[in-house]
């Protein structure tokens, strides 16, 4: 019987070989595993093996035989369907043992490690979102030049930390303390950005600033043989070299208790569901901290009083008593119930920009001198409506009444900010935005960066392991577990006439609007 049994395992493997899984007694649960076989199946098992073999040896059956069956096999194959391939995760591993150490099994490329199968990367083939052309403009400083180990240690003297990548392990050096925990989200992100594309990034080093303004100035850099320090941080403006990267808060802001980008792009969609755009507050809404620039403190002047109704309901909030009661009036999912939002920056850009296009509300945006990684994809007229910055009161007027007299527009404004947020502003992005800016500014290095003696290896064991309370929920939150499948979109390529030709349309948009507004205040004081 066992002999039997050997040959029966045998024939179900020739037979699922080539197909005929539905062959009498054969299928996915055959051999039976009952030792009351059929003694009916068996033999006609045997007898059709024996006459097989007996017409094989005759030379009546020959090679095209094994062809038609070979054929009816690609055939059935061609027509199961496919088993996905099985798709590698590499969670967090918070043992005692390596909650300081880096594990060595983390994927050197994005194919599947676990089953250690050669499969490509799938492209996007799609092009990247309109901003990603300015990475070649931020970088262009140093397109002729190259970036020395000099120029980068220039960049020292305002750096927070420095990060390096060689051999696509991460170290960092840090210098000082950031505002808050700025620095330890920016960190973060990068080492999510080496688990999403892990080997894929060249070695580098960058010095990273993690404070507000921009300090690269343009008119310190104008002789023939002075160069520009490389300088990363959040934002900069039109009279500095600073390079502009993905602030702290796309990986969460603990400090305030606003969720990693992700989580929230999902919170605000729904929220956007909650309230029809006509059925909304036909107001422009405002809610932040005043006491961190003037340009906030006069804005609060437009607020609704007894003696002036300029459209807007302006509120002030404050963090510490949010902190207190718990963050009840500071879920942004629940702040977009009025047809109008206004964003204005802070000290520099605001952290609240992006939670601001992200309602359904067209956006009133109060002319700002610093601009972040993203913004300069986004126009006047088709993504946000352009305020004064120098008059915000009778702008602020202008547009609600504009809005309210036109709706199907005012609506279709908000909606294509919102959809920017959702689309062209997902992580994905967000991630492929770094890669390529990343390996851009490689390119341009003239010297192979090497560990400096002062820093320390870190990946997300040794953060998110140690970390507690908000941080570390937020970290796991924003965790990247699985190499990414497609390829980076494709970088649109260097075109300085692309970039101006988008400068002076938003130009020419703005105008227009000012055009309007003046014509509005012109005709309504001739009405009085």
């Amino acid at each position: 019987m066992k002999r039997n049994n050997k040959k029966n395992h045998q024939l179900y493997g020739f037979f699922t070989s080539v197909g005929l899984h539905n062959y009498p007694g054969g299928g996915r649960n055959w051999p039976p595993s009952s030792k009351k076989k059929s003694v009916a199946t068996t033999t006609i098992i045997f007898l059709f093996s024996l006459i097989f073999i007996v017409l094989v040896s005759a030379g009546w059956i020959d090679a095209s035989f094994f062809s038609v069956i070979s054929s009816y096999k690609s055939i059935l194959v061609v027509s199961e369907k496919p088993t996905p391939p099985q798709k590698s995760e590499f969670p967090l591993i918070c043992n005692k043992g390596n909650a300081t150490k880096c594990p060595r099994n983390y994927p050197t490329s994005s194919y599947n490690t676990t089953l250690n199968l050669s499969r490509p990367m799938t492209s996007k083939n799609v092009a990247c979102p309109s901003y990603f052309r300015w990475i070649h403009e931020d970088l262009r400083p140093w397109k002729e030049t190259g970036i020395t180990k000099d120029m980068v240690e220039r960049a020292r003297r305002s750096a927070h930390f420095r990060f390096v990548i060689v051999d696509g392990k991460a170290y960092v050096e840090k210098y000082r303390q950031s505002i808050q925990t700025r620095d330890m989200f920016s960190i973060w992100g990068i080492l999510q950005l080496m688990r999403y594309y892990p080997g894929r990034l060249p070695d580098l080093e960058l010095m990273f600033d993690c404070d507000d303004r921009p300090v690269v100035r343009q008119k310190d850099f104008r002789g023939p043989n002075t160069h520009p320090p490389p300088l990363f941080r959040y934002c900069s403006d039109q009279w500095s070299f600073d390079i502009v990267f993905p602030d702290w808060s796309f990986w969460g802001w603990a400090e305030c208790n606003i969720k990693p980008w992700g989580d929230v792009l999902g919170d605000i969609r729904e929220g956007n569901k909650r309230t029809k755009w006509k059925e909304r507050v036909p107001y422009a809404y405002w809610r932040g901290n005043p006491i961190v620039a003037p340009t906030r403190k006069d804005l609060l002047k437009c607020n609704v009083s007894q003696k002036n109704d300029w459209n807007t309901r302006l509120y002030i909030q404050s963090w510490d008593e949010e902190k207190k009661q718990g963050y009840k009036q500071s879920n942004l999912q629940d702040q977009c119930t009025h047809r109008y939002k206004i964003y204005t920056e802070g000290w520099a850009w605001s952290v609240s920009e992006k939670y601001i296009l992200a309602c359904d509300s067209m956006t009133l945006y109060i002319r700002s001198r610093f601009h972040n990684f993203y913004i300069r994809g986004m126009e006047p007229l088709q993504h946000y409506w352009p305020i004064r910055e120098n008059s915000k009161c009778t702008s602020l007027k202008f547009a609600v009444d504009w809005g309210n007299n036109h709706t199907e527009k005012a609506q279709a404004i908000g909606e294509a900010a919102s959809n920017f947020m959702q689309e062209d502003l997902k992580m994905d992005y967000v991630y492929d935005y770094m890669f390529h800016l990343l390996n851009e500014y490689a390119k341009l290095f003239k010297y192979k960066p090497t560990v400096p003696a002062g820093a320390v290896e870190l990946c997300a064991e040794t953060m998110a392991c140690l970390a507690n309370g908000t941080w570390k929920s937020f970290m796991e939150e924003s965790l990247v577990k699985s190499p990414t499948e497609t390829s980076p979109c494709n970088l649109p390529p260097y075109d300085p006439q692309a970039v101006s030709q988008l400068v002076e349309r938003k130009a020419s948009s703005t105008r227009q609007v000012e055009t309007w507004e003046n014509e509005y205040w012109q005709n309504l004081n001739k009405k009085h």
